[in-house]
């Protein structure tokens, strides 16, 4: 069964690391670059934690504590590719029922031995049902990966 074309969001970045380091910052560092306002959490986050290993969970956990689920880890294939779902409803609240959940696939991909592509394909994004496309233009505007994008590929200019 194919998806229609408008339920996939693509976007890439490409930063000047080798892809071991790529991949590794991206997976390690990923509560470096989340937008901490992207929050369903009732209080501030603290931290965001993505668990490098498939079966993982990424999670963001309040400054009082409390956690919230929100992905889960589907592929983990160092240092090419991870795959996590997207257990967020059209409502922007966390998603129980896995079959309606969508998935993004991250590949890492070497230019050089110094430079890596980064691509982000979020797709069957209207496995979440009616109002689905409000998570696609969610996440496909400036706000959404490529905010996230942008934030991941100004690690490697911090770090020089």
């Amino acid at each position: 069964m194919t998806q229609p074309a408008d339920a996939v969001v693509r976007r890439h970045v490409v930063v000047n690391a080798p892809l071991e380091r790529a991949f590794t910052a991206f997976t390690e560092r990923f509560g470096d670059f989340k937008p901490p306002e992207h929050n369903l959490l009732g209080s501030p986050i603290a931290e965001t934690v993505l668990e490098p290993k498939m079966g993982g969970h990424i999670y963001d956990r309040g400054v009082d504590g409390t956690e919230c689920c929100w992905a889960r880890v589907l592929a983990y294939d160092p240092p090419d590719r991870i795959i996590f779902s997207w257990d967020i409803s059209p409502q922007w609240r966390i998603e129980t029922e896995p079959g309606n959940t969508s998935e993004v696939e991250i590949r890492f991909v070497a230019e050089t031995p110094q430079r890596t592509r980064v691509e982000l394909e979020h797709r069957h994004l209207d496995r979440h049902g009616p109002g689905w496309e409000s998570v696609r233009d969610g996440v496909a505007h400036d706000e959404g990966w490529p905010l996230y994008l942008n934030r991941y590929a100004a690690l490697f200019i911090a770090e020089g």
